[in-house]
């Protein structure tokens, strides 16, 4: 049974697709059934930028646990480049 489960955040950064670098623009995060993994659910994070066409997209597919320690591990490396006076970091 599918979940339906999709969330869409506005993206800002750069993915290299099939042809090349392009800008992003948004991030479909679902929990769901992948199409190549071989877990009956993974986290699909696809990024996109659908003003480019089919060919800006960049999609992944991760276990639970590996989505989990994804998070973990992007939280960890902002908090110790705000905690160095020296990095400025931009926040969306």
């Amino acid at each position: 049974m599918c979940t339906m489960i999709c969330e869409r955040a506005p993206m800002e950064g750069s993915a290299k697709g099939r042809d090349g670098w392009f800008p992003l623009k948004n991030a479909n995060v679902s929990y769901d059934h992948p199409f190549s993994a071989p877990w009956e659910y993974a986290v699909n994070i696809d990024f996109v930028n659908e003003d480019r066409g089919v060919g800006a997209r960049v999609a992944v597919e991760l276990s639970p646990d590996s989505a989990k320690l994804l998070a973990e591990s992007i939280m960890k490396a902002l908090e110790r480049g705000e905690a160095d006076p020296q990095i400025r970091i931009s926040v969306l």
